[in-house]
């Protein structure tokens, strides 16, 4: 009997008992379940999938339940996915059946995420290119793949150069690439599902000056095209508690319909998974690293939601919580929503930066009007409640007593050689792992050593594994999702002596780091006026780093969440109080090593006596030892030092009851006072 075969008689024998049971599940069904839970990042130690098939209280049951998982996680024969050139060329035939000269393919699905469920990884298995931030656009005759500083050693070393040319996003972008190379008369198809309305505008502005059209396809080729292409995840969404969340649902839908109302809007549609998780106090796992349950909703002036996702995610004990005010309909329902809402004359919001075109298109299509708006729940969820901030700290206790005894057992391990650098972020993952309401890591570690730690985003693989060597800078970006809160640090850490220049630029990045701890400012500054602040010190030295200083934070949700940061980019959006953010200067020399230097701030009120203006300040909310070793004393002034002892004490005080004796040792050499 073939696999295949047996894997069905297995699911009807199963399908039976659950229907004796009294949890109906035909067997169709049943398989079709378990591939999306395997589509999904949730773990094969996770059992909280078989709630989906109504919690059967048989153990024998359940665990037939997880070998049939187990099963169907088994790679199955089918044919032999082409490689990168078959891909390629099968794609340029499925464009040609379509009647198009050409595709735009971003990395994207139709949320506009950070975190990509399998199945829209379509521009990895396209072209072999696994970076975060990608596009690329294929001609009859000609292709290009592009992406960010972060990944030019990668894109080089995963893309064939004989298909593919690989250009800078910044320095040579899509649309210029397009107006230069798309022929006249030729059409340009997309997906508008994967592409917001503002990239939308800049892509067709470009097909327009090559004398060409942007065309909306009604398909996404690839999706005809891929062998074995995942099905879409299907995880439990599952409530998140009020002791974690701080309001109700029932306080933040009505609180987002009067900005609605005040905008003279009838409803909003939201597409980001993150606003409404966040509104609807629910979390789930269908993406990597972040806590999400993929969805759709839409939210009307009198605060009623319609919730548009696969139903087969939700338990009973879910719908409860959603409670009467939300309605849940199967995701395929949204458009016939919108084409009712636009019937009955109502103005629909759709923010065009984040949200995907068809949306728009589709509103357009059934006579409406787009009511342009940001999306009306980014802000309030970067306004964190006093909760969700006293989660966040408690949240960064735990992570603080991990990142202690990382930091101890590396200093015991590093210097005596054959500690590598994916042997180095596991043991943080197991440290973290450890500790109360840990649900996963918040993203992929950063582990670089020597010239790796100079790769901005660098991400360790087999091939690029280093061991660790004395001389070396070690960085280490790394944090957590715990049900309280969501964790990022970063800290660099000396192996031997690194040499006198890696101590005057990590000393440089201090500076900056404790500029902007300490950094007071008026009601309305933007992060882009403070960014100078993090800078100053090595500008004076000739030198910089190409990233931002900051980004906001979640609360058990995304690590990178808007709309507030700190940049050089320019912003309108000021700082507030409640708000997350990052403080991470950094400095990278190519080929040698990179020093970053990351904690996590909240924006607060600041009373300033004899001042005439309403100002601000940061609260630092990570707790962990900067290397002192790396300090020159000399570059640092009497408040700098004072503001680190203070630091270095203050997590002392904090930890080191929560520490097992040799840690606290340690942790009290490593904080001493360098005054």
């Amino acid at each position: 009997m073939s696999d295949s075969a047996n894997m069905q008689e297995q699911s009807i024998a199963l399908s039976d008992r659950l229907i004796k049971a009294g949890h109906p599940f035909a067997a169709d069904q049943l398989l079709a379940l378990i591939d999306g839970v395997n589509a999904s990042p949730l773990q094969e130690s996770d059992e909280a999938w078989i709630g989906l098939v109504g919690e059967p209280e048989d153990r024998e049951l359940r665990a037939a339940l997880k070998a049939l998982r187990q099963a169907r996680r088994q790679p199955r024969s089918s044919s032999k996915a082409p490689g990168a050139a078959g891909r390629l060329a099968a794609l340029r035939a499925r464009l040609g059946e379509l009647g198009v000269d050409g595709f735009v393919l971003p990395r994207a699905d139709e949320h506009q995420g950070e975190y990509l469920p399998r199945r829209a990884e379509r521009l990895a298995w396209l072209t072999d290119f696994t970076g975060s931030a990608g596009v690329t656009v294929v001609l009859k005759d000609k292709a290009a793949v592009f992406t960010d500083g972060r990944y030019s050693l990668a894109i080089r070393e995963q893309v064939d150069a004989s298909l593919y040319e690989t250009r800078h996003v910044t320095n040579e972008p899509p649309a210029k690439w397009i107006e230069e190379n798309l022929g006249a008369g030729d059409s340009l198809g997309y997906d508008p599902w994967l592409h917001t309305l503002d990239g939308l505008a800049r892509l067709s502005a470009a097909a327009k000056a090559a004398g060409g059209v942007l065309v909306a396809l009604a398909e996404n080729p690839l999706d005809k095209i891929w062998i074995d292409q995942p099905p879409a995840p299907i995880t439990p969404v599952v409530s998140h508690d009020l002791r974690y969340a701080g309001r109700s649902i029932g306080e933040k839908r009505i609180a987002i319909a009067e900005t609605l109302v005040k905008d003279a809007q009838d409803a909003v549609v939201l597409s980001s998974p993150e606003s409404i998780a966040w509104l609807l106090n629910i979390r789930g796992s269908d993406v990597p690293r972040t806590p999400l349950p993929l969805s759709f909703a839409i939210l009307n002036r009198e605060g009623a939601v319609d919730l548009y996702l696969d139903e087969r995610k939700l338990t009973p004990a879910t719908r409860e919580h959603l409670g009467n005010a939300v309605s849940v309909h199967p995701r395929e329902a949204l458009g016939s929503a919108i084409d009712v809402l636009v019937g009955d004359g109502l103005t629909l919001r759709v923010d065009p930066a984040s949200s995907p075109a068809w949306i728009a298109q589709r509103i357009e299509a059934a006579g409406g009007t787009i009511a342009r708006g940001d999306d009306p729940v980014i802000l309030p969820r970067a306004l964190k409640n006093p909760v969700e901030l006293a989660g966040t700290r408690t949240a960064h206790q735990r992570d603080g007593v991990a990142m202690v005894r990382f930091l101890h057992w590396f200093a015991g391990v590093a210097p005596k050689g054959g500690l590598d650098e994916v042997a180095a972020a596991e043991k943080l993952r197991a440290f973290r792992a450890e500790g109360a309401l840990f649900k996963d890591l918040s993203f992929d570690t950063i582990s670089g050593a020597g010239p790796n730690g100079a790769i901005v985003h660098y991400r360790v693989t087999e091939a690029s594994n280093r061991q660790i060597q004395p001389g070396d800078l070690y960085l280490v970006d790394s944090g957590a999702q715990y049900l309280d809160g969501t964790t990022d640090i970063t800290r660099t850490i000396g192996v031997g002596d690194p040499g006198d220049e890696a101590r005057d630029r990590f000393t440089r990045v201090l500076k900056g780091h404790i500029a902007l701890a300490t950094a007071r400012f008026p009601v309305g500054t933007t992060g882009a006026q403070l960014d100078p602040l993090a800078r100053t010190p090595l500008w004076r030295a000739g030198l910089d780093f190409d990233h931002g200083t900051g980004h906001g934070v979640g609360s058990y949700l995304g690590v990178h969440e808007g709309p507030q940061r700190i940049s050089k980019a320019p912003s309108t959006v000021a700082l507030r109080p409640g708000m997350i953010i990052s403080n991470e200067p950094g400095y990278y020399k190519g080929g040698n090593f990179g020093i970053r230097l990351e904690n996590l701030i909240v924006v607060q009120e600041e009373e300033i006596a004899g001042g005439d203006r309403e100002m601000l300040s940061f609260e630092t909310i990570t707790l962990a030892p900067f290397d002192r070793s790396m300090v020159e004393i000399t570059l640092l002034d009497g408040d700098e030092i004072r503001w680190l002892d203070a630091y270095h004490g203050w997590v002392r005080a904090t930890l080191s009851p929560m520490l097992e004796p040799g840690v606290a040792a340690w942790l009290a050499e490593a904080t001493a006072e360098i005054s």
